[in-house]
């Protein structure tokens, strides 16, 4: 005696793949986002965002500072420059004309 499966039985192992391999088309593209991503970061962490070169980290006060030594420029991660405004201690005249060139 063979078993034949039902229209409806059908349909729902059809619809069952169907979701299995949505699901896992949806993971590729997240992973694929990521490792983009991840590649991204690996090529451009600690480059000048204007030069290109590679950026050295100073120390200013509390806060660590990306300084570009070929075309000088300095950058600032996030929350940096809060930071430097509420942790200042010192009149020092760097810190002051950068403040005013920002118009703080």
């Amino acid at each position: 005696m063979s078993f034949k499966p039902s229209d409806k039985e059908e349909q729902y192992f059809k619809e069952q793949e169907l979701n299995l391999l949505n699901q896992k088309q949806v993971v590729r593209q997240q992973v694929d986002v990521l490792t983009k991503k991840k590649n991204l970061k690996e090529l451009h962490w600690l480059h000048c965002p204007k030069c290109g070169q590679t950026l050295w980290q100073e120390n200013y006060e509390t806060v660590e500072v990306d300084v570009c030594r070929e075309c000088k420029g300095v950058w600032l991660d996030a929350r940096e420059l809060e930071q430097m405004i509420e942790n200042r201690t010192t009149n020092s005249s760097l810190f002051v004309v950068f403040l005013k060139a920002l118009g703080v």
